[in-house]
């Protein structure tokens, strides 16, 4: 396997004052707040296959294509990557042969994780148990953009705490919150105009489930406690003691720090108000 968390990893972080990659990070935003599991982990009938953490699946089937969470452990082909290779790839969609990775992966949103986040991630993965695992390839029955936008070279998040600003980090280029919560339209999510407006269908074992509304608006969030909000993302559980559907990541969100679900709570109170996309 390649290690080059030296030079080409650095690099990137270098110019970030006080940035620094952390196995402790990466391990918190995989498991946690980013739920790479959630498309990336072989799921049985009770869940997540034990032993077989992040070893890749079929996240999803239709006409437009069949995507393929792959292989996250050493035992894949990334493990031949370096590690800026990796990074490249989870934040800019580019395989280092130079094709692109499809949707679902939220690239749009992950261009904006910062160098030490993706770097961490990236030290992390490198630390999973092998796991060998036959995979189909992702097939795309739709156009692929060019590339996602030009190569990015520093990025940076807000400081960490309980501010707006991070929590929109959080919710968008962490958790990609926005990416499932904003209403679909021909070209993907309408952030310009339907931020967190709802809407999006999701079809799997359980049935279809439909995006919520997540903004200020009395369709969505305004009703509800910042406890109840809470409950909601961590538990999937409604005040009334309801369940929400899958495929909401609640047990890679219920590991959120205090610290940062309140972030994210309140970034979600400033969402501008609008109401549900019209049936």
């Amino acid at each position: 396997m390649k290690r080059h968390f030296t030079a080409a990893m650095l690099a990137l972080t270098a110019t970030v004052a006080g940035a620094e990659p952390s196995l402790e990070r990466g391990e918190y935003l995989v498991r946690g707040p980013a739920g790479c599991g959630n498309c990336h982990s072989p799921l049985g009938p009770d869940g997540p296959i034990a032993g077989q953490e992040l070893a890749g699946r079929v996240v999803e089937d239709n006409p437009a294509f069949l995507a393929v969470g792959y292989n996250l452990t050493p035992a894949a082909r990334i493990a031949g990557w370096s590690d800026a290779e990796l990074a490249r790839a989870i934040r800019e969609g580019v395989r280092p042969d130079g094709t692109l990775i499809g949707p679902p992966m939220p690239i749009g949103l992950y261009r904006g994780l910062s160098d030490d986040d993706v770097m961490s991630m990236v030290m992390f993965l490198r630390t999973l148990p092998a796991v060998e695992t036959t995979l189909p390839v992702s097939q795309y029955r739709i156009p692929l953009p060019p590339s996602y936008g030009p190569p990015l070279t520093t990025v940076s998040a807000p400081p960490q705490g309980v501010s707006v600003e991070y929590g929109a980090y959080l919710a968008g280029p962490v958790a990609h919150c926005t990416e499932c919560h904003t209403t679909f339209g021909p070209t993907g999510p309408m952030m310009d105009t339907h931020l967190g407006a709802g809407g999006m269908e999701f079809h799997g074992p359980w049935g279809v489930s439909v995006a919520s509304n997540i903004t200020s608006h009395a369709d969505g969030l305004a009703g509800y406690s910042d406890a109840e909000i809470a409950a909601m993302i961590t538990q999937g559980k409604r005040p009334d003691g309801s369940m929400m559907a899958p495929p909401m990541p609640y047990g890679y969100l219920a590991r959120m720090t205090p610290d940062d679900l309140a972030a994210v709570i309140l970034y979600l109170r400033s969402l501008p108000a609008l109401p549900d996309p019209a049936g």
